[in-house]
């Protein structure tokens, strides 16, 4: 896990491994900051959404007992929101680095979409 200081806040980027260990641990909460519909056709178990554009840091749970860990598709939008989030006066933020597209390449499962059905699948 990387560690940046902005201003009083800490920022940390972490690694799909450390990601998964943590929520297996019941340490963290993941956010997915895509849209309604990538979130929808694919998105890690257990991950809340929040999508970038409805983005409200005030609606953020506390993190006294779990930290936050927001994802995207590739980290480029979980990194800004996560700034965001520090800039509306969040003092503890993380997100994952490569989105869940690293996710998918580190072969961790998810949850996608039975295309022959449209049902929701577990994928491993």
């Amino acid at each position: 896990m990387k560690s940046e200081k902005v201003g009083e806040a800490t920022f940390e980027t972490w690694t799909v491994d450390e990601v998964q260990t943590a929520m297996e641990a019941g340490e963290v909460v993941v956010i997915d900051v895509r849209t309604p519909q990538e979130y929808m056709f694919e998105h890690i178990d257990g991950a809340l959404l929040m999508p970038m554009a409805f983005f409200k840091a005030k609606a953020l749970p506390g993190q006294s007992d779990k930290q936050i860990v927001l994802h995207c598709g590739s980290g480029m939008r979980s990194e800004k929101v996560s700034r965001a989030a520090i800039d509306a006066g969040i003092t503890k933020i993380a997100h994952m680095d490569g989105g869940f597209g690293a996710w998918k390449a580190a072969k961790k499962p998810y949850i996608g979409t039975n295309m022959g059905t449209g049902a929701p699948q577990k994928v491993e």
